[in-house]
């Protein structure tokens, strides 16, 4: 529970910095996920770690009734004022774990999660919630970071993504998006992968890294091989980290 407990503590005080992180309010990424939804507008939607509600604030118009559910009470208060300022009565907000839902069985039609799963320390016990959550032929829309199949890449994304935030667990391939969801009895229907440009300086900021961690941090990334300064285009101007790219998966998968 200490995990969890990392969590509560990460972003009950940067819940407003991820509501206006531009990342998470702006990304193509979402806009796809809209896209690549099938909607009637009679749907239950589940956001999962509604963060700061952007998903949840997305898909308000076009669906029936949103609930958006988060481990943090203080990003559940950010994100439903942010949401109903945009004018939209059709959410509800509630507290609870994405790996323990507090929902009864196939009570959704559609489950979203975006940019979050690389928080949760056992990713199978998510991946089972949603399953059991979601009505039969009920879609899964997941969008999450992830990282290269090559291990060296994978360590030194991880590693870095953990120092600047410890709540982070885990960023996975995306072979292992694509296994875990078949074994759970999910049939993958699309997926695309998203380039991101993380920013250095509000990247670590968004989660209050000291200026000495962030020293430490940026020494470490500059030490990399050249392969994977290469890899993860790390821009380095005048001995200072500016930027470097990572991916992300979104894809669509059906409860059979």
């Amino acid at each position: 529970m200490d995990l969890k407990k990392d969590v509560q503590k990460q972003f009950g005080k940067s819940a407003e910095s991820y509501v206006n992180s531009t990342i998470h309010k702006d990304g193509k990424d979402l806009l796809k996920l809209l896209e690549m939804s099938s909607i009637n507008g009679e749907e239950k939607l589940l956001d999962v770690a509604t963060g700061g509600g952007h998903t949840a604030n997305a898909f308000a118009p076009y669906v029936k009734k949103v609930t958006a559910v988060d481990l943090t009470p203080e990003m559940l208060l950010a994100a439903e004022k942010f949401i109903k300022g945009n004018g939209h009565q059709n959410v509800d907000f509630v507290q609870g774990d994405a790996e323990n839902l507090p929902f009864p069985d196939e009570a959704f039609d559609i489950v979203a999660c975006r940019i979050a799963p690389h928080h949760f320390p056992n990713i199978n016990q998510f991946i089972s919630e949603v399953y059991r959550v979601l009505k039969t032929d009920g879609q899964l829309l997941l969008d999450d970071n992830v990282v290269p199949e090559d291990d060296e890449f994978d360590q030194f994304y991880n590693t870095i993504e953990k120092w600047r935030d410890y709540s982070h667990f885990r960023a996975w391939k995306k072979s292992e998006w694509l296994r875990l969801l078949e074994l759970a009895g999910f049939e993958i229907i699309e997926w695309h992968r998203f380039e991101k440009t993380f920013h250095f300086e509000p990247w670590c900021n968004r989660m209050k890294v000291t200026i000495t961690e962030k020293e430490k941090l940026a020494q470490y990334m500059k030490g990399a091989s050249e392969e994977i300064k290469a890899k993860f285009r790390v821009v380095i101007e005048e001995g200072q980290i500016i930027s470097f790219q990572g991916e992300a998966v979104v894809l669509k998968a059906m409860k059979r």
